[in-house]
């Protein structure tokens, strides 16, 4: 199957025209989210001033749920299709996952300490968060040996999606319940906005980190190509593994995994 948004040219092509609208977007929103959250909104009556770590605490979270989703949508249709870029979607969309649920998990413990009197607790939603990091890192890990096991992997950890969304309702946790749900919002207007911008940033920065890494695997193979034709000498092993490697191909289907785990082997080479 093919795509044609999906070629290297265009990608580079588009991320390159759009990629500075982006940044400036980006900065512009979280610039007015930053404004509204700290000198706009008022502060909570029971936890004061505390309180203001949600507006960065939530977006994350909701981040690291929806990075997840698209994540086990591109391994589905990686498994479909045997497209690298969706494999290479995949590998973008666990890391930055993992940086969101960190930053969850840790922004979460500074807002536990004052109103629990501890970092950590073994709650429900915290546990199910947790695992849900140690997921993402798992895909990552998978993801070195087999695109094929890590899309799989990631599909089978898409469980632990409705358990992290309503553990809060099925068990007696610590944590407060869902304040924005399909029958509205217990959040007031003023501190809602700040919310959906920091969300609003949190998409950009996201979009800006997998343009930048995947502007770097399309001009690592390109660079490779140029030297390859200026000095063949040195570069006789790698052409001859990926050769291999694409030759290996018996159908069309096939041959992107192969040349998907070609590159893989080529860029830990150089």
């Amino acid at each position: 199957m093919y795509f044609e948004i999906l070629r290297p040219y265009l990608i580079m092509l588009c991320s390159f025209r759009y990629a500075r609208i982006l940044i400036g977007f980006c900065w512009f929103v979280a610039a007015m989210a930053i404004y509204l959250s700290i000198w706009v909104a008022p502060s909570d009556f029971q936890q004061g001033e505390n309180y203001r770590i949600i507006y960065v605490h939530v977006p994350a979270a909701w981040m690291s749920l929806l990075i997840y989703i698209a994540m086990a949508l591109s391994s589905v249709l990686f498994l479909l299709t045997k497209h690298p870029l969706f494999q290479l979607f995949s590998k973008s969309g666990a890391k930055i996952g993992a940086l969101f649920t960190l930053f969850t998990l840790l922004t979460g413990g500074f807002w536990g300490k004052p109103m629990w009197g501890t970092f950590w607790v073994w709650d429900a939603r915290l546990t199910s968060v947790l695992i849900l990091f140690f997921i993402y890192l798992g895909a990552l890990r998978f993801q070195q040996f087999s695109a094929d096991v890590a899309s799989i992997f990631i599909c089978i950890g898409l469980i632990n999606i409705p358990i992290i969304k309503f553990s809060v309702n099925w068990w007696n946790t610590l944590h407060q319940p869902s304040s924005i749900s399909q029958f509205g919002t217990s959040i007031h207007i003023s501190m809602l906005i700040p919310i959906l911008l920091i969300l609003t940033s949190f998409f950009c920065l996201s979009g800006i980190f997998f343009i930048l890494e995947t502007r770097q695997i399309i001009l690592s193979f390109s660079s490779f190509s140029v030297k390859s034709q200026i000095n063949p000498q040195n570069n006789n092993r790698k052409q001859v593994f990926f050769r291999q490697t694409i030759d290996q191909a018996k159908a069309p289907k096939e041959r992107w995994t192969f040349i998907l785990l070609g590159l893989i082997q080529l860029f830990k080479a150089l």
